[in-house]
């Protein structure tokens, strides 16, 4: 397995879901300083959570699967990846679907 492939992924969500920026004009993108408001609380949340758990021996990472590039509290660069490509492709899905089921 090779330990880029979860980045890859991820990599590979944003760019399926770049379309609906560019065609059906999602507006996720074009509103930097509220995507970055947005993924805020939920990246804190998370990557706490993560760092109390790795602390606590009660989460782990397979050497097999990630990297190794870590930010402090040992959390591997492919969680705050996770926690912020599928928010993303969340809301970009949520503001094409929303503007489609709207009236009229």
């Amino acid at each position: 397995m090779n330990r880029y492939q979860y980045l890859a992924l991820m990599a590979g969500c944003l760019l399926v879901t770049l379309p609906l920026e560019l065609v059906f004009r999602a507006n996720v993108y074009r509103r930097p300083g509220l995507l970055a408001r947005t993924l805020a609380l939920p990246l804190a949340a998370f990557l706490g959570w993560d760092a109390i758990a790795i602390a606590g021996a009660q989460w782990s990472f397979s050497p097999r699967f990630v990297t190794g590039w870590r930010v402090p509290f040992s959390i591997p660069i492919e969680e705050i990846v996770f926690f912020v490509v599928v928010p993303i492709c969340t809301l970009l899905t949520f503001e094409v679907v929303s503007r489609l089921m709207e009236p009229g």
